[in-house]
């Protein structure tokens, strides 16, 4: 947060001795009282944290009528936004499970509209709507393949603020840093997101949680 005061350069109170007519008058000048400027919002947020995917797979060709193939892993997840105002935001994220030679490896890359609504001081509930590419990678230690899928992915989430402005801040400028109120520094994420349902050969359906720590500028 970042304010300009102009202060004068006089103090205090100051005379001017003026004569006419035999006369001395004392022209007194008042302070200039402080001005202040507009506080400069930076309404982005940073997040980093960690996943868990959970994977189903329709059984093998090989055997048709056995039950769906399942796998959860566990990655790391980063992400990105801006809100544009209390209600709106925009949000990219970035996601990938850790590992090699496991039966399923979730990539996935998104770019979301986040409606959210907040519903205390330091609470917030959101949605993520909008452009997901994931790719899933398979492998039973001897043959390879990829299921990838573009197109509309979703989510749900919850955010928790721990910063407080100072009241100096909260006297002279909004009561939050950021145009979607949030509190400038540090907080906590949580949320579900559906990331891929490809109806190929082998339907596959693929889903997220992830949580983290996050810095509101």
């Amino acid at each position: 947060m970042k304010k300009s005061i102009v202060l004068s350069f006089a103090a205090c109170v100051a005379s001017v001795q003026l004569t006419a007519g035999g006369k001395t008058a004392a022209l007194a000048v008042a302070p200039i009282v402080p001005i202040l400027e507009e506080a400069s919002v930076i309404p982005l947020y940073i997040g980093i944290g960690a996943m868990a995917s959970f994977v189903e797979r329709d059984p093998c060709v090989c055997n048709p009528n056995g039950p769906n193939l399942k796998d959860s892993r566990y990655g790391g997840v980063i992400r990105f936004g801006y809100d544009f105002n209390n209600f709106v935001g925009i949000e990219a994220r970035a996601l990938k499970t850790f590992g090699s030679d496991t039966f399923s490896e979730v990539t996935h890359y998104g770019l979301f509209l986040k409606p959210q609504y907040h519903m205390t001081s330091q609470t917030n509930v959101y949605a993520l709507l909008g452009y997901g590419k994931t790719d899933v990678d398979y492998t039973n230690g001897i043959r390879k393949c990829t299921d990838s899928e573009d197109g509309f992915s979703y989510g749900v989430g919850f955010e928790y603020d721990f910063g407080s402005d100072s009241a100096e801040a909260k006297r002279y400028d909004r009561e939050f840093d950021g145009q979607g109120d949030q509190e400038k520094g540090w907080g906590l994420w949580v949320d579900f997101q559906h990331l891929l349902n490809n109806a190929g050969n082998y339907n596959t359906d693929s889903n997220i949680v992830t949580a983290g720590i996050t810095y509101d500028f």
